[in-house]
């Protein structure tokens, strides 16, 4: 019974720094996502006018950080 070996190699590629930034604001735009949807729940599941205008300054603040982060990811997709 022959055994097959694969050659393996150590060597990795190493992402850009623009691939690195990329990455970090699409998890960042994930994150903002959850969060977006978990103000939007709370919002609309409280009847405490406190928590009511709480909400709508946090969605408002989450809206503007997930148009940043789209813009930044688009900007890096068309610099060279």
């Amino acid at each position: 019974m022959a055994v097959k070996t694969q050659k393996f190699s150590l060597r990795r590629s190493v992402p850009s720094p623009d691939e690195v930034e990329r990455r970090a604001l699409e998890e960042e735009l994930a994150r903002t996502q959850v969060l977006a949807h978990q103000a939007y729940s709370g919002f609309n599941h409280t009847k405490d006018t406190d928590l009511i205008e709480s909400y709508v300054y946090e969605i408002n603040a989450l809206q503007a950080r997930y148009s940043y982060l789209l813009r930044r990811i688009k900007a890096l997709e068309t610099e060279p």
